[in-house]
């Protein structure tokens, strides 16, 4: 992936009051991310709700995305399960839909297998994909760790270009300096953006940029431009709404942030609700919107 993408977007997926996928909405906001510095998407992750989608909503949902999106910019698009022959059966048909770039392939969830399970799951979708994969390593959810040894042994398969790893920065760092400079190293964690790229990382898949992508790009621009001061102070003004973000179960207070500020993304879908009214005060207090 190209170097120079450091702020990508995990969208999420906007709900009319039918419960049916909002597709102007999501045009809307898909048009506001690219316009305050998003330089990706992954579209279909964990933000975006994925576990309530069925498969020819996703389908759907992707083949609409490409269109929106029309080549600005890479997208990859969620296709993990916890079934490995199920996970390669979604990919092949993900790879039909001219304009996905790369498929998002999670550590497989409830299964909880140990890492030469995780090895075996990932080189087989591999071997098998007629994509690249970016790996996803995010054990909040998925009950079990892939060890960062791990994450290295795999970066070594030709078909896996990357990971979007969400726990703890020397992890990150330990990935970062024992992969190759063409593997993809992404946090998945908003309050490790500026740290990532200084240690290397290509950046952040974010869930802040939905609210905060101005102030995320002029934190990555300083940085560039050498400005480390400019740069610390935005990620230490950013990070308590980062983490305000995750106060409630995800997506939901992004989906209630956007909503407020006039981008209508609907509800959640169950069981995921919609922040209640205390909730909301407490939420839009942190953000300051």
């Amino acid at each position: 992936m190209d170097e120079a993408i450091d702020l990508m977007t995990a969208i999420i997926t906007p709900f009319d009051d039918d419960d049916q996928i909002d597709y102007e909405a999501l045009k809307k906001l898909t048009e506001h991310l690219l316009s305050t510095g998003t330089k990706g998407f992954v579209i279909g992750g964990t933000t975006g709700e994925t576990p309530t989608l069925t498969e020819s909503e996703k389908l759907a949902l992707y083949q609409k995305f490409v269109e929106i999106v029309a080549g600005r910019v890479p997208i990859i698009a969620g296709a993990g399960s916890n079934s490995t022959s199920g996970t390669i059966d979604f990919i092949k048909k993900l790879a039909k839909i001219d304009g996905i770039d790369m498929a998002l392939v999670v550590v497989p969830y409830y299964n909880k297998p140990n890492q030469r399970g995780m090895i075996a799951h990932f080189e087989t979708v591999a071997k098998n994909s007629p994509l690249p994969l970016m790996i996803y390593n995010i054990p909040g959810r998925t009950g079990v760790l892939m060890e960062k040894e791990t994450v290295v042994q795999l970066s070594k398969n030709q078909n896996i270009a990357g990971v979007k790893q969400c726990n703890t920065l020397e992890d990150l760092e330990y990935i970062v300096e024992h992969t190759d400079d063409d593997f993809a190293v992404f946090s998945g964690e908003d309050a490790q953006a500026l740290f990532a790229k200084v240690i290397g990382a290509n950046g952040v898949i974010s869930v802040a940029a939905h609210i905060y992508g101005n102030e995320m790009t002029e934190m990555y621009r300083s940085l560039d431009e050498g400005h480390y001061q400019i740069a610390g102070k935005i990620q230490r003004q950013l990070t308590p709404k980062m983490n305000a973000l995750f106060m409630y179960p995800s997506p939901s207070p992004v989906k209630a942030a956007l909503n407020r500020t006039g981008y209508h993304v609907g509800s959640c879908r169950l069981p995921i609700l919609p922040l209640d009214k205390d909730e909301q005060e407490k939420l839009f207090k942190i953000l300051d919107v």
